[in-house]
């Protein structure tokens, strides 16, 4: 199975934080290497990869979450134009001029626009365009038609194909975080050829944009001895000082951190040089963005990591990363399960 292709499936598909139902079928499909899946009360795709060890195993849970941002439909103008809002933290400033689909009654393709700059006001076309002065233009003539395929509260996505650039570097919508999914793919692919103690726990996490949900239920029902969360990074470009990016195509970023157990970091970095993995130290003074927060606080603590796949252009419908990256985390966690015992695990409880 190529996984790659898989991503590009899971990246053109819908699932917005708390919608992200259409994406189950299609997680569940390409694990293979599975013992077993399931899905959660609040959505949150398990996949389970059963170890060899005899009697009591360690549990190890991955996380990558699979919603991404959105739009919601918020009024239906006179004139049949369509306002909207954000579900997470959309960059207003690529938004102008996207195609987009609402998803209605039946998804219609439209186009979000704005008063165009021949006839703003002076002083305007120096500045962003205000999320007040967005609108959806699906090409309906007057409310009432627009009210007969679209109601408030319907969901609006990006329109966006996958786009193969240079090498193995691809650009599309939401590989914050389906990338990360993928590397769970990557992750139970090589586990599959590979001898390791553990249960592994491959969860897709939901709802990670509006607060972590998903990692929170997920963990509470596991209780996993180790947690891994892999998210994005932010990837080097023009603009940003190195000391805040990780470098594309040189494998993930290894957090460092008050979320990241000592034990964990020093086991994930000697594992990343014993099976030349490239990787990058991913300092992160001021956690709680990601699952690896929430892993880490369920219940009595657990002793957690973050792998930061880089990724340029974040929050907008052109993220950008290099394949090779992802397969790079997904080996370097195998690598490292594979390496996990109990008496290792059981030493995390001491300093």
């Amino acid at each position: 199975m190529e996984i790659k292709q898989v991503l590009r499936s899971l990246s053109e598909a819908s699932g917005v934080s708390g919608y992200e139902h259409g994406l189950n079928s299609l997680v569940q499909e390409n694990c293979p290497w599975a013992d077993e899946i399931k899905t959660d009360k609040l959505g949150n795709v398990i996949m389970l990869k059963k170890g060899q060890g005899s009697g009591p195993r360690p549990k190890v849970m991955l996380a990558g979450h699979m919603d991404e941002i959105g739009l919601i439909i918020t009024k239906i103008e006179k004139e049949g134009f369509l306002r909207f809002g954000t579900i997470g933290g959309f960059d207003q400033r690529v938004l102008l001029a996207q195609e987009v689909v609402v998803h209605g009654r039946k998804p219609l393709t439209g186009v979000i626009g704005a008063k165009p700059p021949h006839v703003q006001a002076a002083g305007e076309q120096s500045k962003a365009v205000s999320m007040e002065d967005l609108f959806i233009d699906v090409g309906f003539d007057s409310q009432a038609e627009a009210e007969e395929h679209v109601t408030v509260g319907d969901l609006v996505t990006m329109k966006r194909d996958v786009l193969d650039l240079q090498s193995s570097f691809m650009a599309g919508k939401s590989f914050d975080d389906r990338a990360g999914v993928a590397a769970i793919f990557e992750c139970f692919k090589v586990l599959a050829k590979v001898s390791h103690d553990a249960d592994v726990y491959g969860v897709a996490t939901v709802q990670e944009e509006v607060g972590l949900r998903g990692a929170i239920t997920s963990t509470y029902g596991i209780v996993p001895d180790i947690g891994i969360a892999i998210d994005v990074g932010f990837g080097d470009s023009p603009g940003l000082p190195e000391s805040d990016t990780i470098k594309l195509g040189q494998g993930p970023g290894i957090a460092i951190g008050p979320h990241v157990h000592p034990k964990l970091h020093t086991r994930m970095v000697e594992t990343a040089k014993e099976w030349n993995i490239s990787f990058s130290s991913d300092p992160s003074p001021y956690p709680g963005g990601t699952d690896a927060y929430a892993i880490q606080v369920a219940r009595a603590g657990v002793a957690t990591i973050l792998l930061s796949i880089p990724l340029r252009y974040m929050h907008t419908p052109i993220e950008t990363l290099d394949y090779e990256d992802v397969r790079r985390t997904g080996r370097l966690m195998a690598m490292f399960i594979a390496g996990l015992d109990n008496d290792f695990v059981e030493g995390l409880t001491c300093f």
